[in-house]
């Protein structure tokens, strides 16, 4: 059975998922109120995007009570892969290498950020190291 792909999330809803993730199951109003301490933004509005996320399954939603409570119906680290993946395939081309470039040209990173990029290098380097080749490939 094939799983159908997430649906990518509009910059409104990735902002109510960014609310669901940090806090957990959430009301309307909480989520309203998390999101009118960056911009204006009417109760209604945020409840309509909430019930269009339901349908489009990023959402889940308690019924059990007099006030609905939402909680995120998809991962954090699964979505930002997503966006991400997509982003470096439409912007890069699907080049990782260009995206690290621009993203190390276009301003000056610390030592301990240099740092931590190079611990992932090399964690990335053993983890190629140890892994086996692929019974797929052709002889």
């Amino acid at each position: 059975m094939n799983k159908s792909p997430a649906p990518k999330p509009t910059e409104s809803e990735l902002e109510i998922l960014q609310v669901l993730w940090q806090y957990g199951p959430s009301t309307v109003r909480f989520v309203n109120d998390e999101l009118s301490k960056k911009r204006d933004v009417g109760y209604t509005t945020t409840l309509k995007l909430l019930q269009l996320m339901l349908e489009k399954t990023l959402v889940f939603r308690d019924d059990e009570s007099k006030t609905h409570i939402y909680r995120a119906a998809v991962r954090e680290e699964e979505t930002q892969g997503l966006l991400l993946d997509r982003f470096v395939e439409s912007t890069f081309g699907g080049s990782a290498m260009k995206l690290v470039m621009q993203a190390l040209g276009n301003r000056r990173t610390s030592q301990e950020e240099l740092q931590q990029i190079r611990r992932l290098l090399n964690d990335i380097e053993i983890k190629n190291d140890t892994t086996p080749p692929s019974t797929n490939e052709a002889p």
